[in-house]
């Protein structure tokens, strides 16, 4: 399903730094699962540049892997699930609708896997920003669920929906609510075509680059980047035109080739960031 056998497997574990032997077993997935979240960084910058998000396994895997980009869901989602799909699991996939903008109702363009294990299933989503999960989580795990200094849960709501939230500082916060029902790669087509084009998407229009570690997580949104540590202490400030290619590549790995970087600032510094998207 996930074109697993395309993929170039050792380049895709090379560009994650990992150097196990994978097998489709928990421990893999966990080892996989983290290294891809920690050297593969979430951006819109081709949206931002009004580019069209292939969805294709070689062209993913030419921009995140071979380009060392990084991409948004559909894009970490499509490369994650191939790996572990020529590893040898079982991969499936849902939507999920995005919980983290108040009382406000959005769409399903979310996308997470679900992949069995040791005879359980695992939610496995490297494409959440900064905000994402470092490691996959037991969908049958019962309370929180500690990774390192960060604390995650699965709530179970109405109709088989299933939620999952991040602890923060005041609490509970609700990350995303996913259905039991499947998705596949041609919805992910769908959830791109809206996501990457649609003037109310929240990747249209502005800059976001995001990544998740254990001891910070970094966003850049528009031209404010935050910083926010596990004891709750966050850091924010803005980001002129001048500072934003530097700022990609220090703090979130991404290198833009000469044209891509004088374009994006052109568009970064003419872009409306006080829009409410």
């Amino acid at each position: 399903m996930w074109s697993g056998a395309e993929l170039d497997l050792g380049a895709y574990l090379e560009r994650i730094g990992y150097a196990g032997q994978p097998r489709p077993d928990a421990r893999t997935l966990r080892e996989v699962h983290r290294a891809h979240v920690r050297a593969i960084p979430f951006e819109n910058l081709d949206v931002a540049l009004g580019q069209q998000i292939e969805l294709d396994i070689k062209s993913v895997e030419d921009k995140l892997v071979r380009s060392r980009r990084g991409g948004y869901c559909y894009e970490h989602s499509t490369l994650l699930a191939a790996a572990l799909e020529r590893i040898g699991f079982a991969v499936g996939a849902r939507g999920a609708r995005n919980r983290t903008r108040g009382d406000a109702l959005t769409p399903v363009t979310h996308a997470v896997l679900v992949v069995a294990a040791d005879g359980r299933e695992w939610l496995a989503d490297a494409g959440f920003g900064h905000q994402t999960p470092l490691e996959p989580i037991d969908l049958a795990a019962e309370g929180e669920v500690r990774q390192g200094p960060w604390t995650y849960a699965v709530g179970r709501e109405a109709d088989g929906l299933r939620v999952l939230r991040m602890r923060r500082e005041d609490g509970w916060r609700d990350l995303y609510a996913f259905a039991p029902q499947p998705v596949y790669p041609v919805d992910f087509l769908v959830m791109n075509h809206w996501s990457g084009s649609h003037p109310r998407s929240h990747f249209v229009g502005q800059v976001v680059a995001q990544r998740a570690d254990a001891e910070v997580r970094s966003a850049l949104v528009r031209d404010q980047l935050t910083r926010l540590r596990p004891d709750g202490g966050t850091e924010r400030r803005t980001v002129a035109g001048d500072e934003v290619i530097g700022l990609l590549a220090e703090e979130f790995g991404i290198e833009l080739p000469g044209a891509g970087a004088a374009k994006l600032v052109a568009t970064y510094c003419a872009g409306d960031r006080t829009a409410d998207r």
